[in-house]
């Protein structure tokens, strides 16, 4: 475990670079701290997702998975370090096809929305992506542990699921993209 902090300012990156975990310093842009600053975006994303009043099973994953993406923010911070595993996708997956089997099947697009929450949780899939996308672009220029850009890519698919699922529970329709809405 790396040294705590006891004091929140440093002053080290007031000229615009900042500390990797292996105490490397690099510039903020960077497309490291760029791929690790939409992570951690997304875990307070779900953290303001996570203040809503959400089933138990979902609660309970969603805060698992925050630990995962702050685990997945220090490989990141860290070149060559890896935490995130295989595991964890499949982990996804298993509770992405266990909600996705009570939904009823999709034969339209939907639009974000419906529930508070179900909002919340399509901003969640959408900074999902972007932190994907970040890591994706980080992946062709240095090592990124290809489960952590499994994971972000399973991730997003489940909190599309979720959203449809917290609709769902809150006894709210999906919403169709109405594709004819033009031609009128």
């Amino acid at each position: 475990m790396g040294h705590r902090l006891s004091k929140i300012y440093t002053r080290t990156g007031d000229k615009g670079t900042t500390g990797l975990g292996d105490g490397t310093r690099v510039s903020k842009d960077s497309q490291r701290v760029e791929a690790y600053g939409d992570v951690d975006e997304l875990n307070s994303t779900i953290g303001l997702l996570l203040s809503h009043d959400l089933p138990h099973t979902i609660h309970e994953k969603l805060t698992g998975i925050q630990h995962h993406l702050f685990d997945l923010g220090g490989e990141l911070s860290i070149p060559s370090h890896t935490v995130i595993t295989d595991e964890h996708v499949s982990d996804l997956e298993i509770f992405l096809d266990t909600l996705n089997s009570e939904l009823q099947p999709l034969k339209e697009f939907i639009l974000p929305g419906g529930t508070h929450a179900a909002s919340v949780c399509h901003i969640a899939r959408c900074v999902c992506r972007r932190a994907e996308r970040k890591t994706v672009t980080l992946q062709k220029t240095e090592t990124v542990n290809a489960a952590s850009v499994a994971y972000l890519n399973r991730l997003s698919d489940l909190l599309f699921v979720i959203a449809r699922f917290i609709n769902k529970d809150a006894q709210t329709p999906d919403i169709l993209w109405n594709h004819d809405r033009n031609k009128k």
